[in-house]
């Protein structure tokens, strides 16, 4: 009997109040239920965050850091830093994390099979690199992994045939249907490789793209996404992790309905 995949929420989410206080936004998740988070932002605060996580019955076994690029890298919303991978190692170990998933690699990076090709062999190099470390590598998709393709096939598809067994995938399954494939076919395709996704949803409209970040994202099961259906065909996802990338209500509010709506679809 295949287990039901733990409910988490990516802390990037919350991650205004969290450069305000760590421990409230923290204790308020744990007041929801939650158990497991995904860390992010975490390396130039480890000590803080494990402190807080363990105050507060929190784990965070997967995280997200820039591993495949070695310079600051610029996403809708922030410039992120990249420090040295073993500075990064070293944090995510000290936070208990299991797997270190990528969570953006720009857009230009996905247009040729050339641009797929390095993508995959960098992260297959990290990877090695993390064995050391005893953590696994992932990636996490937004819509242009999605939306570029190969040869006929979505770039995201190409990537994972080119990626060594030990490394992993996040899907994103709002980002997955914005990028016009749909989720419930493209787990079924990737297979065992999909370790978690982001159970997130919101209304799917032409021309919604991750360079926008759009503000119409919902609560889990109020909007197009299609979770349930993909949720059941995910075999091997292990964590089912709650985002907000961006909302236009309480965030607390969204993260809570998103994980009673997560608790009855499981």
């Amino acid at each position: 009997m295949v287990s039901a995949p733990a409910i988490s929420v990516q802390l990037y989410s919350i991650h205004q109040a969290l450069d305000q206080d760590l421990d409230g936004p923290l204790a308020r998740l744990a007041e929801i239920g939650l158990r497991n988070v995904e860390a992010f932002d975490f390396v130039r605060r480890a000590d803080a965050l494990r402190e807080s996580l363990d105050r507060h019955g929190l784990i965070s076994p997967t995280a997200h850091a820039i591993i495949i690029e070695e310079e600051g890298v610029t996403t809708p919303d922030r410039l992120l830093s990249v420090p040295p991978t073993e500075q990064t190692f070293a944090a995510a170990a000290s936070l208990g994390v299991n797997v270190l998933i990528d969570p953006f690699v720009a857009p230009s990076r996905w247009m040729s099979l050339s641009d797929v090709q390095r993508n995959a062999e960098t992260l297959n190099a990290r990877a090695d690199e993390a064995a050391s470390y005893g953590l696994r590598a992932g990636y996490h998709n937004h819509d242009h992994e999605l939306s570029s393709t190969i040869d006929g096939r979505p770039a995201l598809e190409v990537f994972a045939d080119l990626l060594d067994p030990s490394v992993l995938l996040e899907v994103d399954l709002y980002w997955a249907a914005a990028g016009g494939v749909d989720p419930v076919g493209l787990l079924q395709r990737l297979g065992d490789r999909v370790h978690a996704v982001h159970a997130k949803d919101g209304r799917i409209r032409p021309g919604i793209t991750s360079r926008e970040m759009p503000t119409d994202q919902l609560p889990a099961g109020r909007g197009d996404v299609p979770l349930t259906e993909a949720l059941a065909v995910g075999t091997a996802v292990a964590y089912a992790v709650i985002e907000f990338d961006r909302y236009e209500g309480d965030l607390f509010e969204g993260i809570a309905e998103s994980y009673e709506f997560l608790t009855a679809a499981l």
